[in-house]
């Protein structure tokens, strides 16, 4: 659980503060926000790994916080709608445990909650999030391609591509090693059944390329003169 960034939404200052310095002192990063408005904005400049959600806020209710993360869009919102969320509620009710399930929590803790208790579940959410995002990531060196979430990352810094340039990247890194000809490349990601002549994959390539090259030494794409392209890992 080190160095994971912990986002706290509650309205209460006392279990704000508590929750803020317990868990720095378990090694965390920690977030703060004391409304549905400050949650928001934290998720637009920020990449948290688990949000503590409180029920009941002032401008807006946890719950709709939690629908408006798992609704994000891919386009226009920059948080990842898979992001962990663990409800607080002082509603211990079977019926609101439910509906905060209902609304895409990972977990709901009622208070008061013991901190040792929460901390655990902390860690399973995370365990648990960790193991599922390892099954759908192609990984080669610090590139990373997450094909869940979509997201590429160079040594955790999130590169922005479009669909197409994800899907020829995914492409390159389900096998790396591998030399992947024009045609090939044309017909598994635009479904080209002849290349023909166009420039659609250079100029694909070349943009990616250019992206890449912008967080990392390298392109990590190499045009394999004749042939195709492969990956390729920064000298």
């Amino acid at each position: 659980m080190a160095e994971s960034t912990v986002l706290v939404v509650d309205d209460e200052s006392l279990i704000l503060e508590f929750l803020a310095e317990t868990l720095r002192e378990d090694d965390f990063t920690v977030l703060t926000a004391s409304n549905g408005a400050e949650a928001m904005d934290a998720l637009a400049v920020s990449r948290p790994d688990v949000i503590l959600l409180d029920v009941v806020l002032p401008d807006m209710s946890g719950y709709d916080v939690c629908r408006r993360v798992r609704q994000a869009d891919a386009v226009n919102d920059p948080w990842d709608p898979d992001l962990p969320i663990i409800m607080l509620s002082a509603k211990a009710e079977h019926t609101d445990r439910v509906r905060g399930l209902n609304r895409g929590a990972d977990d709901y803790v009622t208070k008061p909650f013991h901190y040792p208790e929460l901390l655990a579940r902390i860690g399973a959410v995370l365990k648990r999030v960790s193991r599922a995002r390892d099954a759908h990531e192609l990984k080669y060196g610090e590139l990373a391609v997450n094909m869940l979430s979509r997201e590429v990352t160079i040594a955790g810094m999130r590169v922005e591509v479009s669909a197409k340039e994800f899907a020829l990247l995914a492409t390159l890194a389900a096998d790396p090693e591998r030399v992947f000809t024009k045609g090939e490349l044309l017909q598994m990601v635009w479904d080209f059944r002849a290349p023909g002549r166009t420039r659609t994959l250079d100029s694909h390539a070349s943009r990616l390329r250019q992206k890449l090259v912008r967080h990392s030494d390298a392109g990590w794409i190499a045009n394999v003169w004749g042939v195709g392209y492969r990956l390729c890992r920064p000298e």
